[in-house]
């Protein structure tokens, strides 16, 4: 009996140990050596994992960088220029600074007013209302408010307005990281440039019917009309497909096209209000003249 168990302990053993010399050997033939510079990249990164940079998370876009050696075609959004700085410093490599960019919402569900043609009553999601419903203002084009881009940011900078069911940014907590555009399956919200002051001149609309057609859903739609590209000093706006797109990089916010616009589908944001003139004063009544009788201006003489 002692015998027995004394050969299955050996054996035991002996396989113990020829499992190990295997499993030694295999993990030498594929281990995969990383550079540690890919966790010190990391560490500068935020975190967030907002897929903003166009990779699978921070750590992915860290080992890009690395693998790289340098920044070129590489921005984390949410990190901004600081970020970008600190791992340029990191790899040895200069890095261009990036204009700060904000996601805009290029529509205006408000001004349908009471022309919605229908109610929507069934799974809140912008995803699936848009392959089965046109929305309630009737526009194929426009936002559905159902809040898929507020379910996809992870900075808390975009809310639903309940007077208006239309998305509206913050600004302030915006890092550009267009979560919220991928979110949107009618590409409403797009990523412009801040623009200098934070001034910035866009076209809040993305109807592409026909003038007469889309002012049936949004009496504020582009009609295409091509007025503000005549006026556009520094050719920024172009006409596609019955819709006019202003470029950020060409526009210098002169604002022509605001006031040209007959429908108002072009929107300035940052802008100081206009100064309000003082009314007139009223002018002060003229004095009555007194007419003095003769006699008695003969006796002031006298």
């Amino acid at each position: 009996m002692t015998h027995d168990i004394l050969i299955a302990v050996m054996v035991l053993g002996a396989l113990g140990i020829l499992f190990a010399v295997v499993l030694y050997f295999v993990a030498q033939k594929f281990k995969v050596v990383e550079d540690p510079l890919i966790d010190e990249v990391a560490e500068v990164l935020p975190g967030a994992n907002c897929g903003g940079c166009g990779k699978a998370g921070c750590r992915a876009f860290a080992e890009a960088c690395v693998s790289q050696g340098n920044m070129e075609g590489l921005r984390c959004a949410p990190g901004g220029d600081a970020v970008a700085a600190k791992i340029s410093a990191l790899l040895g490599c200069a890095v261009e600074q990036g204009e700060p960019q904000v996601a805009v919402v290029r529509c205006n569900p408000a001004n349908c007013g009471d022309k919605r043609r229908s109610n929507y009553d069934g799974l809140k999601s912008c995803a699936f209302q848009n392959t089965v419903y046109t929305g309630e203002s009737g526009c194929p084009f426009g936002c559905l408010g159902c809040g898929d881009c507020v379910a996809a940011c992870q900075f808390d900078a975009i809310h639903m307005d309940p007077a208006t069911g239309t998305p509206v940014v913050d600004a302030d907590k915006c890092t550009a990281c267009g979560a919220c555009a991928k979110a949107c399956p009618r590409r409403v919200i797009e990523l412009r440039n801040k623009g200098k002051k934070e001034r910035r001149v866009y076209v809040s609309c993305v109807n592409k019917e026909k003038g007469a057609v889309a002012m049936k859903s949004c009496a504020n739609a582009c009609i295409g009309c091509g007025k503000c590209a005549k006026v556009c000093p520094m050719e920024a706006i172009t006409v596609v497909d019955n819709l006019s797109y202003i470029d950020y990089k060409k526009c210098i916010a002169c604002r022509k096209c605001v006031t040209e616009c007959p429908t108002k589908a072009i929107h300035d944001v940052g802008f100081p209000a206009p100064a309000v003139k003082p009314a007139p004063k009223p002018e002060a009544p003229a004095a009555e003249k007194v007419e003095i009788p003769v006699a008695e201006k003969v006796e002031a003489k006298l």
